[in-house]
């Protein structure tokens, strides 16, 4: 599983959360404390909004422990939001395509967790994603595929609903398909201006995920698991919940996919909307 921290509020420079904690993202993709697999080493990736609408997107393929770049753009970069990631690939290969986040014109996405038997399922999802987002798809991830058909499900009008929808129409294919391993999932999500978060699975058994309110910055962090040894302070998100943070705080409602949609049985593809989304190559 990999491991990921998302941060909204006053600018910060990424190394207070990225390399400098005692249990920061760099050293959790050496060894990390709640995840089955320790070792996070099949790249990582830094993604921020300055001052133009489209953020900044830093991502290779060594291990985050090794990269002096990644150290260097941490100590130099101070943002208001961003995101960092480091990956435990579950199968798919190891590309810079296929490290987190992922971005589309000025919204990001990331994503700790798995589609189970995603090389049976990866044809008839893609074939859901329209035309003028799949031009995005650079990679081979079952992740970078939700997030492009959750933009096609109205992902910039209603976050929640658009993730409920994917999923529901995801864990039906999985269910023709006869995958009955769970799918687990923490995810996050962001237009620039609020972070919207996921943490799901169909077995009521999802990865670990955590807010908590940093002093002096006045901000909120999500994070995979607690940045330091000590624990106090730390949120744990309840599973199957959907999280909104923004500049006035955080708000966590249920989240259960198929409450959302009207016949899960009936679905046969997900209702796209019409995407709003440019002809134009992501970042």
């Amino acid at each position: 599983m990999c491991r990921w921290v998302a941060y909204l509020g006053s600018p910060i420079f990424l190394e207070d959360f990225v390399s400098r904690p005692s249990q920061s993202l760099v050293a959790q993709s050496l060894h990390c404390h709640e995840a089955k697999m320790q070792v996070n080493a099949d790249g990582f990736g830094l993604a921020w909004y300055g001052e133009r609408q489209r953020p900044g997107v830093f991502r290779d393929i060594r291990p985050a422990w090794s990269d002096e770049n990644l150290l260097s753009i941490a100590h130099q970069i101070r943002s208001r939001l961003f995101m960092a990631h480091v990956r435990a690939s579950p199968g798919t290969a190891t590309t810079r395509a296929n490290c987190h986040p992922f971005v589309v014109e000025h919204r990001l996405f990331m994503h700790n967790g798995q589609v189970p038997g995603w090389e049976k399922l990866r044809r008839r999802v893609e074939s859901s994603i329209p035309d003028a987002l799949f031009q995005h798809r650079a990679g081979t991830t079952d992740s970078e595929a939700l997030f492009l058909l959750m933009l096609a499900n109205g992902l910039a009008d209603d976050p929640r609903q658009a993730a409920a929808t994917t999923l529901a129409f995801v864990e039906d294919e999985m269910q023709r398909a006869g995958i009955t391993e769970p799918l687990k999932m923490t995810a996050a999500m962001s237009d620039g201006e609020n972070l919207t978060v996921i943490r799901y699975s169909t077995d009521a058994n999802p990865p670990t995920l955590y807010t908590k309110t940093c002093c002096p910055a006045g901000g909120t962090l999500v994070v995979s698991e607690p940045l330091d040894n000590i624990r106090d302070g730390w949120t744990a998100v309840p599973a199957q919940s959907f999280v909104t943070v923004s500049q006035t705080g955080v708000d966590i409602v249920p989240f259960t996919p198929r409450s959302f949609t009207q016949d899960p049985s009936q679905a046969q593809a997900p209702p796209l909307k019409k995407a709003r989304v440019r002809a134009e190559t992501a970042s």
